[in-house]
């Protein structure tokens, strides 16, 4: 008996995340299907894609036998794809397995564009509690080393315009820092930025909220801990941060507003 899958598409989550990480995915590959050279190998990409397609479509997909298929120029019968995809390279079959994982990578983002939930809740109306935090938060993981002193933890806040880092000590994140905590914890007590570490003036332990909850579940947690960053964890793993800024951004969506001039750099 096959084993059912929990898959993100049968909890009906995470579209238009998994959207973005195809397309990011297909983007790596064109240096691949042009030969070009790259820093990573053919094989390699080939095992994140099936990695990507698994967590997305379930370990037993019809995609991801289609893509173990395409790596023998042999994916179009399994998938329905273009016939030119087993035309056009029928003379050279190492050309034509590259084509054929660019075509299962287009009808991967092209099932799960047709069935992208609508941000919509009921009779069409629009409102935070149909929004989830995977939708708005950020999937860059910044961290700064328990031992690096305030200054580096400030550098590296104005060179990637975040508004915090999550401390690691080598192995697993013990806490966060915030440019809060850096002024009311290390400049308003008149710490020496070059010689005070991170460990001392980070907040801990890592609040966390996983990304299948909605955006309310957020909100409310950030007040009752008076905080204005979480991070974001999928089945118990951090994969991004939330940011009030993040928040603001739902907001002025679901509101139907554009925010002109919207700063880069978070709150």
């Amino acid at each position: 008996m096959q084993k059912a899958m929990k898959t993100r598409l049968t909890r009906g989550l995470f579209v238009d995340r998994d959207i973005e990480r195809l397309r990011q995915q297909l983007a790596k590959f064109q240096p691949l299907l042009s030969r070009k050279s790259t820093a990573g190998s053919l094989e390699e990409f080939d095992l994140a894609t099936e990695r990507l397609l698994g967590r997305v479509f379930g370990e037993a997909s019809e995609l991801l036998e289609a893509y173990e298929y395409a790596k023998l120029g042999e994916a179009a019968s399994l998938v329905n794809l273009p016939e030119e995809a087993q035309e056009s390279g029928a003379h050279d079959i190492p050309r034509e397995a590259l084509h054929q994982r660019k075509r299962v990578l287009e009808s991967c983002i092209s099932e799960l564009e047709a069935i992208r939930p609508s941000r919509n809740g009921p009779n069409g109306s629009k409102g935070l509690a149909w929004a989830r935090v995977a939708d708005y938060m950020s999937h860059e993981v910044r961290s700064v080393h328990k031992d690096a002193v305030v200054k580096e933890a400030g550098r590296l806040l104005q060179k990637w315009k975040v508004g915090s880092l999550l401390v690691d000590d080598g192995l697993r994140y013990i806490g966060i820092i915030t440019d809060t905590d850096l002024s009311r914890k290390a400049v308003a007590r008149g710490l020496d930025p070059l010689t005070t570490t991170v460990k001392s003036c980070m907040s801990k332990p890592v609040v966390t909220i996983e990304d299948n909850e909605p955006i309310t579940a957020a909100i409310a947690l950030m007040k009752q801990k008076t905080i204005r960053h979480l991070a974001v964890t999928e089945d118990g793993t951090i994969v991004g941060v939330l940011s009030v800024s993040d928040l603001l951004r739902a907001y002025a969506e679901l509101a139907g507003l554009a925010l002109e001039g919207e700063a880069d750099e978070e709150l």
